[in-house]
């Protein structure tokens, strides 16, 4: 696959000017809009479902697994979680982080970047307004404020006090309450992942026709299983799978070095896909700055080693579980876009990084797809 050779002064102004933003936008505010709890993903699925059926893609829903095709269902296959961090009622007001609730642990190994950064960010939920909510039909069930955070050693989880919420039941998830904020070239919300599922629309929006998988709890380690159980039950394998996330940074000047965040690797396994180097060469012909995470966290890790500091995981991903446990059948690598106030409402990430992730895929799935057509 080649990409049109375009002066660097072209791509900036195409990447500037992609069509059709402010429509984006405002598809990413109405979806951040539909509470994702993990675990608790259904009315999310629903109205991904029904956004996608009006365009005329056909989707198909499963057990955490929602699947979008196209008319050519093999012209790429993109992956992204919907699903987002929350409380859950798991007794007499009692609310834990739904994420590390027991049933939840099965599959956190204690390598990813969630499960090393959660407690550290504890007190930025004060005073965060919640909603309940119906964990089939999503109805409203009420709302709260967050007045007290603490850490439970017992079972090893956050634990909240909720004002206004005693009412509900055990297995009632609560969203944050969220909306997306625009100011300074930047936009902030609880974008992991719902940022990934509005790419994913706007796409099919502008004539992708290949397949698109959206997964629940990845938060929870889980949701490679349902892409993996999928290619099995259809006897697929492939080495292009791209999975498309947001990439934590502390602050907003590391998180500016880069508009696009690619990785070699991560704590499951080595990314050995042709995408990879597609995409850096992208990025290298098109002025994009990009960086590796797994070459800027053994960076870090030096230093740390030097200071004898505790070192940082690779983090596990949901691409790296899935190669490891397909045993290198299913390949691919990912795809993200750099942010600041990781799994809270204040997230962040600029605007120059979603255009730019935008403009790559919209280079790599439709415009060079139809060349090759034609």
């Amino acid at each position: 696959m080649k990409f049109r050779k375009l002066s660097v002064k072209k791509s900036s102004e195409l990447i500037e000017n992609i069509d059709g933003f402010t429509d984006f936008l405002d598809t990413l505010k109405q979806l951040i809009r539909v509470p994702s709890v993990i675990g608790y993903e259904h009315s999310f699925f629903l109205y991904l479902k029904r956004e996608l059926d009006e365009l005329g893609i056909d989707t198909y829903y499963y057990d955490g697994l929602l699947v979008a095709q196209g008319d050519q269902p093999n012209n790429g296959i993109l992956s992204a979680h919907i699903d987002r961090h929350g409380l859950v009622c798991t007794g007499p007001s009692e609310f834990q982080f739904a994420a590390f609730q027991t049933k939840n642990r099965i599959d956190l190994k204690g390598n990813s970047v969630s499960e090393q950064t959660y407690q550290q960010i504890s007190s930025r939920f004060l005073n965060q307004p919640v909603q309940a909510y119906e964990p089939w039909s999503g109805s409203y069930l009420g709302i709260g404020k967050i007045s007290k955070v603490y850490m439970n050693e017992k079972i090893n989880n956050l634990m909240f006090k909720i004002d206004n919420l005693e009412h509900l039941l055990p297995g009632t998830p609560i969203a944050f309450v969220d909306k997306l904020e625009i100011s300074d070239e930047l936009i902030s919300a609880q974008l992991d992942n719902v940022l990934s599922a509005a790419i994913i629309i706007y796409l099919y929006q502008h004539g992708f026709q290949g397949t698109a998988f959206f997964t629940a709890q990845e938060e929870a380690g889980r949701s490679w299983r349902f892409v993996l159980d999928w290619f099995r039950k259809n006897d697929i394998t492939t080495s292009e799978l791209l999975v498309l996330d947001t990439s934590p940074y502390n602050s907003r000047e590391e998180a500016s070095l880069q508009e696009i965040v690619l990785r070699n690797r991560d704590a499951n396994a080595r990314f050995r896909s042709p995408l990879l180097k597609i995409l850096k060469n992208f990025c290298h012909k098109n002025n994009i700055n990009f960086s590796c995470k797994d070459s800027y966290i053994q960076e870090k890790n030096k230093i740390l080693y030097e200071n004898q500091k505790p070192l940082l995981s690779l983090g596990s991903t949901e691409l790296g579980r899935i190669i490891k446990e397909s045993k290198g059948k299913i390949q691919g690598t990912t795809l993200q876009i750099p942010t600041t106030g990781y799994h809270t409402v204040e997230e962040t990430a600029s605007i120059k990084s979603v255009k730019s992730m935008l403009y790559m895929l919209k280079s790599l799935y439709i415009e060079e797809r139809s060349d090759e057509k034609n």
